[in-house]
């Protein structure tokens, strides 16, 4: 298996990566019997050299179900009936699991509103007050 390129800094070591093929369950008849096409792709997540401890806790924290007690990632494919297909798409989903973990979470920091905000919110407020008034039923 070949190393996994997930960015330009990133490229995940086919060391790091391990797969293995089963019977797939579902539509495919008596192919589905005789075929291992099913494909469960396992990332060492601990072991890896390839992710800095922040990534690794981001991906954690993003995908927990998808970990084992191991701290592997898992990620499962039985798309097709292809064994060869159903690789590809196990690793193009772990490469959108990685990149996803790679994203620094942007951390926002509160500011107070601005005059011109809080302005146009009292006269928003003001003029909804008045529709309102102006709906009310008068009794001359």
């Amino acid at each position: 298996m070949d190393a996994l390129f997930v960015s330009d800094r990133v490229t995940i070591p086919a060391s790091d990566l391990t797969w293995q093929a089963s019977r797939a369950s579902g539509a495919g008849g008596q192919n589905v019997n005789k075929v291992s096409s099913k494909v469960e792709l396992r990332f060492d997540v601990p072991g890896s050299t390839a992710l800095t401890g922040a990534q690794k806790a981001r991906l954690r924290a993003k995908r927990e179900a998808r970990f084992d007690s191991d701290g592997w990632v898992i990620v499962i494919s039985q798309k097709t009936r292809d064994q060869s297909q159903n690789l590809r798409d196990a690793r193009e989903k772990l490469k959108a699991l990685i990149e996803a973990a790679l994203i620094v979470p942007i951390i926002r920091r509160a500011t107070k509103p601005t005059k011109g905000s809080k302005r146009r919110r009292l006269e928003g407020k003001a003029q909804h007050s008045e529709k309102k008034q102006a709906r009310r039923f008068k009794d001359d």
